[in-house]
């Protein structure tokens, strides 16, 4: 049963109109499954490889003709005729197939499109949805989303250095109402800034991007438009931001932020002040990647009242979390499967997040695909939190659609995470 008879990848486009990989499996029994690989922008320089042509004359360079040739000429040649149920020793075959760290030779994409459809023709073989599969009979969490609705930093030309602006609809009941409702602020969002004149122009994650004048502008008009949308700003709806402080940290160890050159301390400082003023519960990528004593003073300060989530930081990579973990660096991770290349891998971090007493939000990439994997993998791993942009744009609404999906298969044993997931850092 399982045994794998074909491998096929192929290059087809991501939502930025760039080449990605699709791969596509078939068992003996005569399932066929897929699965594609988004592409992120803003990247950690410790992510696994997204292996590249680098090759001029075709997509300005970005072609992966090279990732698509190597599973279906090297993968394919080892894995061929294996049971797609050793899901563990298939991904392990594949990492050590690579031989390096970081999957430079084999491309991590090539990889983790291996991983992933592997995964999702086994749950269909057994007749399971892919969160059965991935999580056993009981997961049953729907997450609450991270609504990414105004851009800047790499993902907007708005003029904002913070990169991501989130509403997350934590005070609902059901997916369905947090869907609902951050639908019902991102246009009430529109209407707002459209009114005072602004652009409604969107960036790669669906959000608006306006060209305002700095953060506090920014969080003054998403707690206008939660409230004009009839939300409770704090109490159904609280804020959540991605600094993605890479973007303006400066080669001579400071952050170039809003005109001003500031230590860490002062970004500190900075998020001390917006948290105070604003319903911020939440701040990804606060400080650099390598600001190791930044972050560990960040999750001092602020760690017992804000989520402090690290992405390019540990890049979804469990070596680099039992870092942050030991160093007390921050109390949430970030899950992007394309940074660490394949499924175990992945679900190895959440599991050592989890014992760790970390939080994890299961993450999209700005250049995404419609596959909806990660809304199968944040329910069966039932970490509570999902990033997918904003509620617009199809390649990120179908990751909430599915969700629906999964909501009205659960029927009334579905859970939404809600307020539980932070009450931890709202018992003040």
């Amino acid at each position: 049963m399982g045994e794998i008879l074909a491998l096929k990848a192929r290059e087809i486009l991501d939502s930025r109109g760039y080449p990605t990989i699709e791969t596509e499996v078939m068992l003996e029994s005569g399932i066929i499954a897929k699965a594609s690989v988004p592409s992120g922008k803003s990247t950690g320089k410790h992510e696994s490889v997204e292996l590249r042509d680098n090759d001029k004359s075709r997509f300005n360079g970005k072609g992966v003709l090279k990732a698509v040739n190597n599973v279906n000429e090297i993968i394919a040649e080892n894995v061929i005729g294996l049971n797609s149920e050793d899901q563990g020793s298939i991904d392990r075959l594949m990492i050590d197939l690579d031989g390096t760290d970081n999957k430079e030779k084999l491309g991590a994409n090539a990889i983790l499109s291996v991983s992933l459809a592997i995964a999702r023709a086994t749950a269909d073989e057994y007749g399971l949805p892919l969160y059965r599969y991935i999580g056993g009979i009981s997961e049953n969490l729907l997450p609450v989303p991270q609504f990414n609705i105004l851009n800047g930093g790499e993902h907007a030309d708005s003029g904002l250095n913070i990169q991501e602006f989130l509403i997350m609809p934590a005070g609902m009941h059901k997916f369905t109402d947090a869907l609902r409702a951050g639908s019902e602020v991102y246009h009430k969002l529109a209407a707002i800034l459209k009114q005072d004149g602004f652009s409604i122009s969107i960036g790669d994650e669906g959000g608006f991007a306006p060209r305002l004048k700095d953060t506090e502008e920014a969080l003054s008009y998403i707690v206008k438009a939660i409230s004009e949308a009839g939300y409770v700003p704090g109490t159904d709806i609280l804020i959540g931001i991605d600094s993605a402080a890479n973007s303006f940290f400066n080669e001579k160890n400071y952050y170039d932020f809003e005109g001003k050159k500031r230590s860490a301390k002062e970004m500190i400082e900075f998020y001390e002040s917006i948290a105070s003023m604003f319903p911020v519960i939440s701040i990804e990528d606060g400080l650099a990647e390598e600001d190791w004593d930044g972050w560990i003073e960040l999750e001092k300060t602020l760690g017992s009242s804000i989520q402090i989530i690290g992405d390019d930081i540990y890049v979804t990579n469990p070596n680099r979390l039992k870092k942050g973990i030991e160093l007390s660096a921050s109390n949430s991770i970030l899950i992007k499967l394309n940074q660490i290349g394949t499924l175990t891998e992945t679900i190895d971090t959440v599991n050592k997040a989890k014992h760790a007493g970390f939080n994890s939000i299961v993450s999209h990439r700005s250049g995404e695909t419609a596959d909806t994997f990660i809304s199968h993998l944040v329910v069966g791993l039932g970490t509570g939190q999902l990033k997918s942009g904003a509620p617009c744009r199809v390649e990120r609404l179908e990751k909430y659609n599915e969700l629906l999906r999964i909501e009205e298969e659960l029927g009334e044993s579905a859970r939404y995470a809600g307020l539980s997931i932070f009450e931890k850092f709202l018992k003040e």
